[in-house]
């Protein structure tokens, strides 16, 4: 029995590691691909496209349309926990290079200046979301699917390889991973645009996914062996999922509010990640270029500390006392973007606050992906993050489009005068209170999960390895 435990492929630190570099390079690519767009807000406001930033917020969300109303989320973690790793990630991987597609053909020229049967359709109606908006925000919802597939299967992946190992380190290291594309994307997307077109970052990106596809194909082979090596040592075959098992995960109390700390908090920050550069552009008064390169830090800071916040972790717990930490840092930030009255002479006030949100997004993330391993059996735990991203998707839906209308509401003409060529800009205060707000509810889940924890000894506070 032993001789047969250190022959499996995840006893090896070198293959289970190369494993999650494969799986994880798949969501830098897949996160780069989420926010190619959202530095070249201003560019998408003028022509050809001339986007409005109601338009441009309707467009943000909708990539979490199909997850939200038609579910698809829900049935995704039901896919992963009958078909497993393997399926659902090449799947995943698929549907992401299909949407991306898309978007890519309806910000286009080809698509625009073409006047085909199409692109009078989506003329038609709705007149005030133009047709470029329509069929990006179509291949923006596919694209969503896929990636938010994508990621529970990576988060169901780790667990398999790295349970009882350095699980929180793998996870943390992963979200490190994925988040330098978005350093990458805030950097490259506006640069790409200057010397080419808007559709050249997009381009791009497009073809990371394809790699990213690869990866996954990769990773099978893989995964595979792994599979028939913990079926040789069982003893007794897992209790298979069962539909039926999505119903506890509604009624744990615990569950629930880890799912909506994580709607609150993520609402805060991926929404954010949207409109930041217009909102640095505006505030500091600098080009969009500029303002990427400052945002783009927030990315650096949780990529650096969330492995460390890992380790930390794995070896000594204090995982919900991370989730409140994480959230009143997480409102200390948007407080500043919304109260402090920045200006070009004071940049560095805006590198610290974005600091200060990465410290934030390290803490959040690095404590709430590996408890939940810790809250639901193994055999539905695909659905568990799938239903917690479904609750999240809902919140990362709706805030693009409630920023974007608030900004449309408390900046009147503003729109219509950058379309008709004139100086103008958007004051920020109204959504950054919006999203400071959220941090202050996340702060009280965060309170809520540790009284439960407390309570009913989930071992939310104790480190993942066991000595």
């Amino acid at each position: 029995m032993t001789e047969q435990v250190k022959l499996k492929l995840n006893d090896s630190f070198i293959i289970r590691w190369a494993a999650l570099i494969l799986i994880a390079l798949v969501m830098f690519f897949a996160y780069m691909f989420v926010d190619v767009l959202s530095p070249l807000q201003t560019m998408l406001e003028k022509a050809p496209l001339n986007w409005t930033a109601d338009t441009y917020g309707t467009f943000a969300g909708s990539e979490y349309f199909l997850n939200v109303f038609v579910f698809f989320l829900i049935f995704a973690g039901i896919i992963l926990d009958k078909m497993g790793v393997r399926f659902t990630g090449i799947l995943s991987a698929a549907v992401m290079v299909i949407g991306a597609a898309i978007k890519l053909y309806a910000i286009s020229p080809v698509f625009a200046e073409s006047n085909n049967a199409l692109y009078n359709f989506l003329d038609s109606f709705w007149v005030s979301f133009p047709a470029t908006a329509k069929l990006a925000s179509v291949g923006f919802m596919i694209f969503g699917c896929g990636v938010e597939m994508a990621g529970i299967t990576v988060s169901k992946a780790i667990v398999k390889w790295f349970t009882g190992k350095e699980l929180a380190l793998a996870m943390g290291l992963e979200m490190a991973i994925a988040r330098l594309g978005v350093f990458a994307v805030f950097r490259l997307s506006p640069m790409l645009a200057e010397s080419g077109t808007i559709t050249t970052p997009v381009a791009v990106c497009c073809l990371l996914l394809c790699i990213g596809l690869i990866n996954f194909i990769l990773y099978f082979f893989m995964d595979r062996k792994l599979d028939q090596q913990i079926e040789m040592e069982e003893q007794e075959p897992e209790e298979p999922f069962k539909i039926s098992d999505i119903g506890k995960l509604f009624t744990s109390k615990t569950f629930l509010i880890v799912a909506f700390l994580c709607v609150l908090y993520y609402s805060a920050i991926f929404p954010f990640q949207k409109f930041a550069t217009s909102m640095l552009e505006n505030r500091l008064d600098i080009s969009a270029a500029d303002a990427a390169g400052i945002f783009s830090w927030f990315p650096i800071g949780a990529m650096i500390l969330t492995p460390i916040l890992g380790w930390y972790l794995d070896h000594k717990g204090k995982g919900a006392s991370m989730l409140m930490i994480g959230a009143i840092l997480m409102m200390v930030c948007h407080l500043i973007f919304a109260l402090f009255p920045l200006s070009g002479d004071t940049k560095i006030v805006a590198y610290l606050a974005i600091i200060v949100l990465g410290v934030s997004f390290s803490l959040v993330p690095a404590a709430l992906w590996p408890s939940v391993p810790k809250l639901v059996e193994n055999r539905y735990l695909g659905s568990a993050y799938s239903v917690i991203f479904w609750i999240q998707n809902i919140g990362l839906m709706l805030f693009p489009i409630i920023i974007g209308k608030a900004l449309t509401y408390s900046n009147p003409g503003v729109a219509e005068a950058i379309q008709a060529g004139q100086e103008a800009s958007y004051d920020y205060t109204l959504p950054m209170l919006i999203f400071a707000s959220l941090g202050v509810l996340a702060f009280i889940l965060g309170f809520w999960l540790k009284i439960e924890d407390k309570k009913k000894g989930y071992g939310l506070e104790l480190p993942n390895i066991k000595k």
